[in-house]
């Protein structure tokens, strides 16, 4: 007990120190993770901690990451990716399979060996890809989906790659120290590197291994398996559709959140050891769940209850691979192990920029894409240690190619940095022949045309003023321009030129709809301070953000979600016994008063300047809670007598 809270404590330290350092610093925090492991071990080492043995718990967290996923895709969604799934995933797998393959039969292995590093290498990181671009608001970019259709793809092809690799076992292939194995079917020196490493990972994992053999579909013939499979799904669709609705229901009866929250942690672990008793992946079982359930009203609920966990365990999951990087095997190859992970990433990048090309991803987020998905993925370590079990590959370099694979993750976050700071400003200066050409202006511009600001456009539009819309992605204008919507171009909307295109030196409105914060302020910035008589709308994302784009000089600020709270609070009082004059006068008073306390507020805040480092802003809103609030109420309450009086 004490030793399990001790390392609770280790763990949990690294992580609070180290990753608001580097989310300071502007590394990220998958990076702080990264390198708060590698920090802690040698702590770790002395404690004789079993790395791996955390990492495979810890590895749940990217089972829980895809469940969120799912919940954020509707099926017919998931059914528009399916050419982005099977051409961009496939294609990408299979063109790094071969490639690698290619290159390691070149250096003098067997075909073996090539092909099962060849599949091993060809999958990449869904935890740290998905943690990053959802971190950098780049998930919805072009760049962010075509990332995304790629790691599905490559969560459902690890099924047929564990039913393949079997096929290449050697039976004279010793799993324990590399032994025994001829000289004519390595070529190097890859039979004498020490294996000390690969008796700490991989001998676990074949205890491991022993004792979660059980398995529904063992001893099965193919149809059998595939029958059983069949099942499997079925039932997590069939569940998902018409059993889980009325276990909520029953569950919230009882008016305990945590009880929900076990609820919700039981189906996801029921789902993944059910794949797994089928010899499917359990992170394809729960995105599957998750896409079932997107249509449920319970899924903020599931989403708000599973967050929590996924964040932990993700984090725990990456101070894993910095702490199991095997330094000394490193030091004594250092300089052949980094070629192999430079030119592995370097190989990727190439095979994955011709697939952008090919399938037209453009501008910037073709190098989002090719960088984002260059390294190799946390599922490579799961597959060394089956091929070693299995006597696919030896220890000594299966040891190697453990090494690159957190190496290459490690490098990740680096390669992201590189292409915010260095890649995407330059990139930015010479693309204007990138974006779309736009012919016609109009005195209105719509920044942004997703869920907000398709609305607006569609109500201006039928209101009879034409606007001239610039969006970002590029796949939604496709769409949008197959029904016939003409005016949306694509660009970024933040560059000065092409605002210039659109006519903003003689528009009278431009609408800020983008789903990036920093991109608003920055947008909104340029507007106001270049063009005063341009009217500025802007959207908001909280309160914080109304104050900030105060600061930088809109004065027509949108919160995204407050109208629609003042909906919820108005249809609250009716609930309430209130009539719906007495409601909508309530909301309308608070509404009033709400303004002018964040007027009062937004005039004294400083975008420079922390909140809690602003007396001025301090005292006021001190001021407001000790004075207005009291009087609020007061006048709320008088409307409610009045109204009840009269009523009678």
């Amino acid at each position: 007990m004490t030793d399990t809270l001790l390392l609770a404590f280790i763990f949990l330290c690294a992580g609070v120190i180290a990753v608001p350092i580097a989310s300071r610093l502007g590394l990220g925090s998958v990076l702080g993770y990264l390198i708060a492991g590698i920090v802690i071990s040698p702590i770790l080492s002395l404690l004789d901690v079993d790395i791996v043995s955390i990492q495979h718990f810890a590895e749940f967290g990217v089972v829980m990451m895809l469940f969120l996923v799912g919940l954020e895709l509707e099926p017919k969604v998931l059914w528009q990716m399916r050419a982005r799934l099977s051409g961009l995933g496939g294609g990408q797998v299979v063109l790094t399979t071969i490639a690698v393959t290619a290159i390691s039969m070149g250096l003098g292995l067997n075909w073996k060996f090539s092909l099962a590093i060849g599949l091993v290498l060809a999958l990449s990181s869904t935890a740290i890809v998905l943690q990053t671009l959802n971190e950098k608001g780049l998930m919805k970019s072009d760049g962010g989906q075509a990332s995304f259709s790629v790691l599905l793809f490559q969560d459902i092809a690890v099924i047929p790659m564990l039913a393949l690799l079997p096929l290449l076992a050697m039976p004279d292939l010793v799993d324990s120290v590399g032994h025994g194995i001829q000289s004519a079917e390595i070529h190097g020196e890859a039979g004498h590197h020490d294996t000390h490493a690969s008796e700490n990972n991989h001998g676990k994992d074949d205890h491991h291994d022993d004792h979660t053999s059980l398995s529904l579909v063992e001893g099965l013939n193919g149809w059998q398996t595939a029958l059983v499979t069949i099942g499997a799904v079925a039932a997590i669709i069939i569940g998902g559709n018409f059993l889980t609705r009325p276990l909520f229901r029953f569950v919230s009866g009882a008016r305990l959140r945590e009880l929900f929250t076990a609820t919700a942690l039981m189906i996801v672990i029921g789902i993944a050891v059910l794949m797994m008793l089928v010899g499917l992946s359990p992170a394809l079982g729960t995105f599957l769940a998750g896409v079932v359930l997107a249509n449920s009203e319970y899924r903020h609920e599931l989403e708000s209850d599973i967050e929590p966990f996924k964040g932990l365990l993700l984090g725990i999951f990456f101070i894993t691979v910095g702490a199991g990087i095997n330094f000394t095997l490193l030091s004594e190859n250092f300089l052949p192990i980094l070629g192999l992970t430079l030119g592995l990433i370097a190989l990727k990048a190439t095979i994955i920029m011709i697939l952008a090309y090919v399938f037209k991803i453009r501008g910037g987020q073709k190098w989002l894409f090719a960088l984002g998905l260059a390294q190799a993925g946390e599922f490579g370590f799961v597959l060394l240690s089956f091929v070693v079990s299995n006597n696919i590959l030896p220890p000594s370099i299966a040891d190697q190619l453990m090494l690159v694979v957190a190496l290459s993750m490690l490098l990740t976050p680096a390669l992201f940095i590189v292409y915010d700071k260095l890649i995407a400003p330059r990139f930015a200066q010479s693309q204007a022949k990138e974006q779309d050409n736009i012919e016609t202006s109009s005195p209105i511009i719509i920044a942004g045309r997703g869920r907000v600001g398709g609305i607006v456009d569609r109500m201006l539009q039928a209101a009879g003023y034409n606007s001239t819309v610039i969006d970002y992605n590029s796949g939604h204008l496709d769409i949008l321009r197959t029904f016939g919507i003409k005016h949306a171009y694509f660009g970024d909307a933040t560059r000065p030129d092409l605002l210039h295109a659109a006519g903003i030196e003689e528009a009278k409105l431009l609408i800020v709809n983008i789903d990036n914060k920093d991109q608003i302020n920055q947008l909104v910035e340029y507007a106001v301070s270049n063009y005063p008589k341009l009217h500025v709308i802007a959207r908001a994302v909280d309160r914080d953000h109304v104050y900030e784009l105060y600061s930088l000089g809109c004065r027509d600020i949108i919160r995204e979600t407050y109208d629609s709270s003042l909906r919820i609070g108005r249809s609250a009082l009716e609930a309430l016994g209130h009539s719906r004059e007495t409601a909508e006068e309530l909301k309308d008073h608070f509404n009033k008063w709400n303004g002018e306390s964040m007027l009062e507020i937004a005039q004294v805040y400083d975008i420079n300047v922390p909140s809690y480092e602003n007396q001025e802003l301090i005292d006021k809103i001190h001021e407001i809670q000790r004075t207005k609030i009291p009087k609020l109420k007061e006048e709320m309450a008088s409307i409610k007598t009045k109204n009840s009086t009269h009523q009678k």
